[in-house]
């Protein structure tokens, strides 16, 4: 028989692709490990291959983890580097279930952001632009820094800002940039990028809920001052 690499399946049927269309809870777990092996042998496919190998453990996700890369390199078309890439994942997922969830925190004012944000921008002798990234409960998913700049100032890429908000699944933002001369009065060009962010994100469907002019011991917020 042929070999059938994922590379040549059709598009409905790669577990990489499968995964980037549908999402990861559609797949099988035979696709998954598939995903981990990365193709078959001469005579099976990778999600062949992952189906025996979790037919010989009773289909038991448990007892995979507990297996050597001997016992695995047992299975016919499983070498050294796809049994530790399998024992890797399963530690992976071992030590996840070992940790605490993630208590987001809420945003409910200004003051929070500020809490937040304070510690990482509000002392610094150059200028930065934060995003903080909100689910639907305005809970914080991710902060992250747009950019980096001089004293007098700092570049803003709107693609940039909802790229990572679509890709996180973030149902709103709010905006964060510190002024290390210590004033907190927004500039024209702050209010500016605040409008277009604003606009970009109406249009996106993802709301900007506020931005924040962040210094050591004071902050400015647009919505508190009315500028929404």
């Amino acid at each position: 028989m042929n070999n059938f690499p994922i590379t040549n399946w059709s598009e409905e049927d790669k577990p990489r692709e499968k995964l980037m269309l549908k999402g990861k809870s559609v797949l099988s777990d035979a696709e998954l490990i598939a995903i981990l092996i990365g193709s078959g042998n001469r005579n099976e496919s990778a999600v062949d291959l992952s189906k025996r190998i979790l037919g010989g453990i009773d289909n038991n996700l448990n007892a995979l983890g507990k297996l050597t890369i001997q016992q695995l390199m047992k299975f016919k078309g499983i070498g050294e580097a796809k049994a530790i890439s399998i024992i890797a994942a399963m530690e992976l997922g071992r030590r996840r279930r070992t940790e605490d969830v993630v208590d987001l925190t809420k945003i409910t004012s200004s003051q929070t952001i500020f809490q937040i944000m304070q510690p990482i921008i509000g002392e610094l002798p150059h200028e930065e632009f934060w995003i903080i990234y909100l689910n639907n409960s305005n809970k914080v998913i991710s902060k992250s820094q747009l950019s980096k700049g001089g004293i007098t100032g700092t570049l803003v890429d709107t693609r940039l800002v909802f790229k990572v908000a679509l890709e996180m699944g973030a149902t709103s933002l709010i905006l964060c940039h510190n002024h290390p001369s210590g004033t907190i009065m927004p500039s024209d060009a702050d209010k500016l990028i605040t409008k277009k962010l604003k606009l970009a994100g109406d249009s996106l469907d993802v709301k900007v809920l506020d931005h924040l002019i962040i210094t050591e011991t004071k902050y400015y917020s647009f919505v508190d001052e009315g500028i929404f």
